[in-house]
């Protein structure tokens, strides 16, 4: 059952990754790279000073800090204790896929963390924003989705590491954001 559940994802790998066209790939290698999520932390910031004030924001800052320590750290027990290969250093893939980016990565993928450091503050600022700002879940939600597409798309990880590392970016996100409510709530007013 295992070994069926790896082969479609690697099934699954194979023909979205090659979908992917040199016409698309500089946006999907913005899009990968940390850097470009900047300018949405930046207002993520300023949208919390506005909404919540000086001191609510540092639990907010304080909060995403471990969030994101947390995913990337369990990305990283994963990576090594499972030791899934990921698609660029699979033999069994690796000479028939789309490798955008000029270098693999580690040599493990098993699950990512980009996906996860997404889909963590993406799940967290929305239910901290969601009777605050209007459809920022969605925008949130859109960029995260895209973030992690983009790992398939350049051929570094599997559809099944890109979907655990949403899933326990969400649990993480869903996990801080419902304790920098309890902090809010003990904060007073």
């Amino acid at each position: 059952m295992l070994e069926q559940l790896l082969q479609y994802d690697k099934d699954l790998f194979l023909f979205l990754n090659g979908l992917g066209t040199e016409t698309w790939d500089g946006f999907w290698m913005f899009m990968t790279n940390t850097k470009s999520s900047f300018p949405l932390y930046v207002l993520l910031l300023y949208l919390s000073y506005k909404s919540f004030g000086w001191k609510r924001t540092g639990v907010i800052l304080v909060a995403v800090a471990l969030l994101i320590t947390c995913t990337d750290q369990l990305s990283n027990f994963f990576k090594y204790g499972i030791g899934r290969l990921r698609p660029c250093h699979d033999p069994e893939v690796s000479s028939v896929m789309r490798l955008v980016k000029r270098y693999c990565g580690g040599q493990f993928g098993y699950f990512s963390a980009h996906a996860a450091n997404s889909f963590g503050p993406a799940v967290f600022f929305s239910i901290l924003f969601r009777n605050k700002v209007r459809y920022i879940g969605l925008v949130l939600m859109a960029w995260a989705c895209i973030v992690a597409y983009s790992r398939i798309y350049i051929g570094v990880h599997y559809p099944l590491d890109v979907v655990t590392g949403a899933l326990v970016g969400t649990l993480f996100g869903w996990l801080w954001a419902k304790l920098a409510i309890f902090a809010f709530q003990k904060m007073g007013t």
